[in-house]
């Protein structure tokens, strides 16, 4: 009889160690799932052109447009590639630049 009881107790722990594995394997399915039909941020194409409407602003002291504002933030991901192109650096990294960053409420990253 003590045989059997431990037969049924054994029977019982495998019995929950499968069904907390089953649910472990749900959770990490879910989570895969999460992650791969999540919807992508947006992908932002770097292109110094897409920064024109602060081309005034950069190059003088008057202030930025709302356009321009809007283009540096869509731009933002592309600002440290910006600073590091010898070309770019002195229009990007100019003290008008940084007012125009000021005045769009955008922080200058660090690169």
């Amino acid at each position: 009889e003590h045989t059997s009881i431990n037969f049924q107790t054994n029977k019982r722990r495998r019995k929950m160690v499968m069904i907390k594995a089953t649910w472990v394997s749900i959770f990490a399915i879910a989570a895969v799932l999460l992650v791969i039909l999540a919807p992508a941020a947006e992908a932002v194409t770097c292109s110094p052109m897409q920064l024109s409407p602060c081309a005034q602003a950069i190059t003088s002291s008057s202030p930025p447009s709302a356009l321009c504002c809007a283009k540096l933030k869509e731009q933002k991901p592309c600002l440290c590639g910006y600073m590091r192109n010898p070309s770019l650096r002195r229009f990007v990294s100019s003290p008008n630049a940084r007012k125009v960053s000021n005045r769009c409420k955008l922080p200058i990253p660090r690169c």
